[in-house]
């Protein structure tokens, strides 16, 4: 550690809080991923500022900003802003803000991390539960108020569908070519975990779906649909909030993601100040939220200006943009046959959104007087039953090769050829669960 950050540090804290074999062996596989795209930071033109509080501020921007692989990204941020200011295209606006999140996402995650070094791994753990997905909760929260259901809805379903098929399946992919001449081991324990909490994520959402297909009061009356989606959400949020405790108190080593190599050799330590890294990730969560709605707001004009259906951009597009990093990282470690890192960011981030974002969509709605439910229409719901058995099949023996991530691969590109053909009517965009009557009812 430098004499510099050591300076930073003893201003805002009163002492140097490195990170301990406690802290080390706790970090979880969404830090361990996001940190395989940063950068050292070359503090050796900052030292040389004699004041204090300008260094200070100097050490952060050059930890914050420039400490990342995709530092350049950050000019996107002006340029979206300048774009929706002046009233450029709508495709321009949505273009520059999906790629303005990507650095922004992966940096909240480091700036968690930062925290949790002088919180400890319980509440840090609870911080990454909460930032984890920040960009995926705050384009939720700004489609609710903006009513639009179906994007919202889209999303969601997109970022799991992501990190079910697409990440895993490329980190396993990645991971079987890198090794192929075995196979990868992992510990399926943590997958087990997993697995079991999508398969309920998987039940809250078919059971409205099959409501609503069960008699003809379900298909005339969506409120008996609403309220049980409303009951499921409650359910899912109190599951995980018992898999939190599970994962961070009882049952924590086995969601530890220790890379064992970096820890044994490198004493980690805090970079950024306890106060400064709050400071920076209210900052940076702003700057999500003015992005993110911007996402919103755009992106029906850019379908219409591209031909592309709402569903399309919002199912495969803009997971795929903004969770980048995360996908990034995953692919790093497979490649390092580091294989439990890389399900712990895929299973883990697919777990999050499904057992805590939607849910509590689905409860902000209700308090807002939103009629919003968990019934993602068949076509939807069928994509998510896929998306969540193959891999559970998949991941069932604790061994990977090349061909499994082949397989996942090619299941996410079919669902997503899916969606590309598909066509919303205009005047359904919004109004994803209208009332159909059951197929015997429409015969």
């Amino acid at each position: 550690m430098s004499t510099l950050q050591q300076d930073a540090l003893l201003m805002e804290n009163g002492h140097i809080k490195g990170l301990s074999r406690e802290l080390r062996h706790g970090r979880t596989a969404h830090n361990m991923s996001s940190s395989s795209l940063r950068k050292k930071s070359d503090l050796t033109l900052v030292s040389k500022v004699q004041w204090c509080l300008l260094r200070n501020l100097l050490v952060n921007f050059q930890e914050v900003i420039l400490g990342t692989k995709l530092s350049i990204l950050f000019l996107v941020i002006p340029l979206a802003i300048v774009a929706e200011v002046y009233r450029f295209g709508r495709p321009w606006v949505f273009a520059l803000a999906l790629v303005g999140l990507t650095p922004l996402a992966e940096r909240v995650s480091f700036l968690t991390e930062q925290v949790s070094y002088h919180t400890g791994p319980t509440v840090g753990g609870l911080l990454n539960a909460t930032f984890g997905n920040v960009t995926e909760l705050i384009i939720a929260i700004f489609a609710l108020r903006n009513n639009k259901i179906a994007v919202l809805k889209y999303s969601l379903l997109g970022s799991i569908l992501s990190n079910l098929l697409l990440v895993l399946g490329t980190s396993l992919f990645s991971g079987g070519i890198a090794n192929i001449r075995g196979e990868q081991k992992f510990d399926r324990k943590q997958v087990d975990v997993n697995s079991l909490m999508l398969l309920l994520a998987f039940l809250c959402h078919l059971l409205p779906l099959l409501f609503r297909y069960s008699g003809i009061s379900a298909a005339l009356d969506t409120g008996p649909s609403l309220h049980l989606s409303r009951t499921a959400s409650i359910v899912m949020l109190i599951a995980y909030f018992a898999y939190l405790v599970f994962q961070l108190w009882t049952h924590r080593q086995l969601f530890q993601a220790e890379d064992e190599e970096d820890n044994d050799n490198v004493a980690e330590v805090a970079v950024i100040g306890f106060w400064s890294g709050f400071a920076w990730l209210a900052g940076l969560t702003v700057l999500i939220a003015i992005l993110s709605q911007f996402v919103v707001n755009t992106i029906e004009g850019t379908s219409d200006s591209w031909s592309l259906s709402v569903s399309f951009l919002s199912i495969i597009l803009l997971p795929i943009v903004g969770n980048a990093t995360e996908h990034a990282g995953a692919i790093i470690f497979a490649l390092k046959n580091k294989l439990d890192i890389s399900l712990g960011v895929a299973l883990g981030s697919a777990t999050q959104i499904s057992m805590f974002v939607v849910p509590l969509c689905v409860v902000i709605a209700w308090i807002m007087g939103i009629r919003m439910d968990l019934d993602f229409n068949l076509l939807e719901t069928g994509s998510l039953a896929l998306a969540i058995l193959v891999p559970s099949f998949t991941l069932q023996d604790g061994t990977s090769n090349y061909m499994k991530g082949l397989v996942l691969l090619l299941c996410y590109v079919v669902i997503g050829a899916c969606f590309f053909v598909q066509r919303t009517p205009p005047n359904q965009a919004d109004v994803p669960n209208m009332i159909l009557k059951p197929p015997t009812e429409a015969a």
